[in-house]
């Protein structure tokens, strides 16, 4: 068979290690495993490992005491954590997947502490924090050298434990970026001041690791630009890079800074940013460098990759997020199964939203990844059954292709002439256009496991009499949320559904009432000033979008920002009439009126649809609920729901 992406699947060489392919799972923290790699993180390295990926790049792994960056952090200063490592990458290696370890040490960049007390922050001057709040003291001379020392005592450790190579974590305003960066960095020592004393941190930092772990690859993360007004710019990133390529075996970029809640946005880019958003700035460093570059961002399919190795963007591709969401893409991919990927739609929910909780991360498409522990091969059911599957959401959806995977006979019946729930009004959304890829990927899956859909059919217990199914699964949702006892006079009042599917007109001048600060009342702030409407969006939270993911709110906010829309926080809806809007602030109890309005959006959250399984109660047959019927959620949860009842049913 060809090859469809022949650039992706060329071998390249990195140092003296050889990468089969040019896919990379790029460093991410996992939140899995502390101190050590355990068993949960090893199963999910080995399970990408055993999907085709070319290169594993570890999470970080500190290297210093002073290096404490939050929860779960990975560390290797003694030898008595070799065998647990050596766990690792021997798995990894056992599937020809080449695997690194991140070096790092966060300086000023510190979230919280294992103990809950603020810790010290270290860095090259005190110059402060902007996102964490955080003072921190400048650094001593001799514990710099210490921290430089520690870098190679933990590569040559980690290096017996059979790594092929380390990186540098110099990206995204960590230690040895506030040492390159003039506006961060204001020491007058040997280690601040003109470019060379900026650089001498990170290059002392690769001849430790030099000396200490010998020939393994060395490379080095930084971020093409941190896109933040006090950050390392494009043309200073390019510097550095032709500065440090002598010393390094690779480069690898990224984009960003960890300082500011605006610049951190780009650490884990969401969807509404550009595919490949990196790769153009970085084939203007790869201008300059006689190394092989690594590019990361929103590259979630493998044509995408291609196209940036093809054109000379960059020589390798990190696509982790693809990877978290589907495992088996390389192999996918290279045997021309395309079509079977399941496709990242950078909603960042359940991968990096989790891991900003302290959570094990996973993928809301892929409920098994990051789970791979617990849910582990599927195993074909000896006990076949008939299974009727009421609701085509994705908790349904899910339901039925994991059911029918297994061997059940599933018919999924669903009311309307379109599957996918909410997600259908989701990508109506601007910048959630994407979200509808959750449709098309359950619809894959459900396709290729061979499950029944009858569309316009709605379930009821005469239908579930006349089918005679062994069990019932009921998926049906949830409808909007009116609670009992609003004023509602003579204003315009529609909800958020009505206009979504263009039920409704909304007047030149709306009030957004947003219960849920999710991605609903930032959605339709969006959408309707779009179309030239003066918006008011007021949340019933301290801050609009506040039960969404940093990364995703804060990208959303800065485009209600730009678009000039009001934004009002702790506000109750208390009724409306004629023009007039009636809230309760939540802090003070104070009534506050919003004047001149045209039209009323509720958004205010989602009630349970539970009559069809109160109905199929005398029916005689096994009944399953999930997803928003049971109580509204996210597709996080309803995806997952379907997914563990699919399994095990």
């Amino acid at each position: 068979m060809n090859n469809p992406f022949p650039h992706l699947f060329s071998g390249i060489a990195l140092g003296n290690c050889h990468i089969a392919n040019r896919i990379v799972s790029t460093g991410h923290h996992t939140y899995m495993a502390d101190g050590e790699p355990n068993d949960r993180l090893i199963a999910y390295h080995e399970a990408r490992a055993r999907g085709g990926v070319g290169l594993i790049v570890t999470e970080i792994v500190a290297v210093h005491e002073t290096a404490g960056f939050w929860r779960k952090l990975l560390a290797a200063q003694t030898r008595e954590v070799i065998p647990a490592y050596r766990k690792l990458t021997g798995a990894c290696h056992a599937h020809g997947a080449r695997i690194f370890a991140q070096l790092f040490h966060p300086g000023r960049e510190v979230a919280s502490s294992h103990d809950g007390f603020m810790p010290i922050a270290w860095a090259p001057s005190s110059v402060p924090n902007e996102r964490f709040h955080t003072m921190p003291k400048p650094l001593t001379a001799s514990l710099i050298e210490d921290i430089v020392d520690g870098f190679g005592k933990t590569a040559a450790i980690l290096a017996e434990a059979g790594f092929d190579g380390f990186e540098i974590v110099a990206s995204h305003g960590y230690l040895p970026a506030q040492f390159l960066n003039p506006r961060v960095n204001l020491r007058e020592d040997a280690y601040g001041g003109d470019f060379d004393r900026r650089m001498r941190f990170l290059l002392r930092v690769t001849e430790s690791i030099r000396a200490h772990a010998g020939d393994k690859v060395l490379g080095v993360r930084l971020s093409a630009a941190e896109n933040d007004p006090d950050g390392l710019d494009a043309d200073e990133t390019a510097d550095i890079c032709a500065s440090v390529s002598n010393a390094v075996d690779y480069i690898s970029l990224v984009a960003g800074t960890s300082a500011s809640l605006g610049s951190s946005v780009h650490i884990v880019p969401p969807m509404g940013m550009d595919h490949a958003c990196v790769a153009p700035v970085a084939a203007r460093i790869r201008q300059r460098m006689d190394k092989p570059v690594i590019v990361a961002g929103r590259i979630n399919q493998p044509q995408i990759a291609e196209q940036v190795i093809a054109e000379g963007q960059a020589d390798l591709c990190g696509m982790t997020r693809a990877l978290i969401c589907d495992e088996e893409m390389p192999a996918k991919a290279r045997q021309g199964h395309g079509n079977d990927i399941r496709a990242c739609i950078a909603c960042n929910q359940s991968c990096i939203g989790r891991a900003h909780r302290g959570l094990p991360i996973s993928c809301i498409q892929h409920p098994r990844s990051g789970r791979e522990m617990e849910f582990g091969t599927p195993v074909r059911t000896d006990t076949p059954k008939q299974i009727l599957v009421a609701g085509g959401g994705p908790a349904g959806m899910k339901f039925a292709a994991t059911a029918a995977a297994r061997g059940h006979k599933v018919t999924l019946h669903e009311e309307s002439a379109r599957l996918g729930g909410q997600a259908q009004l989701a990508q109506r959304l601007p910048g959630r256009e994407e979200f509808g890829g959750v449709v098309t990927n359950l619809l894959g899956e459900m396709h290729r496991s061979g499950v029944g859909v009858v569309r316009n059919s709605p379930v009821s217990a005469d239908l579930v009499r006349q089918q005679g199914p062994d069990a019932v699964v009921v998926a049906t949702g949830a409808e909007p949320y009116l609670p009992d006892g609003l004023e509602i006079g003579d204003t315009h009042v529609v909800s958020a559904w009505d206009v979504l599917q263009h039920k409704a007109n909304v007047g030149s001048s709306v009030v957004i009432a947003d219960w849920r600060a999710d991605w609903v009342g930032l959605g339709l702030a969006e959408l309707i000033a779009l179309q030239g409407c003066r918006v008011t969006l007021c949340t019933n939270a301290a801050l609009a979008g506040e039960t969404l993911q940093l990364y995703t709110r804060n990208h959303y906010v800065g485009r209600l920002h730009k678009l000039g829309i009001g934004i009002r926080t702790h506000l109750r809806l208390f009724g409306a009439d004629e023009d007039t809007v009636y809230f309760v602030d939540t802090l003070t109890g104070d009534a506050v009126q919003l004047e001149g309005t045209d039209t009323v959006v509720l958004s205010l959250g989602h009630v349970a649809n539970a009559d069809l399984e109160h109905e199929l109660v005398s029916c005689g047959v096994e009944v399953l609920t999930i997803g928003d019927c049971v109580v509204p959620r996210t597709a996080e949860e309803a995806i997952h729901e379907g997914f563990e009842a699919g399994w095990t049913i």
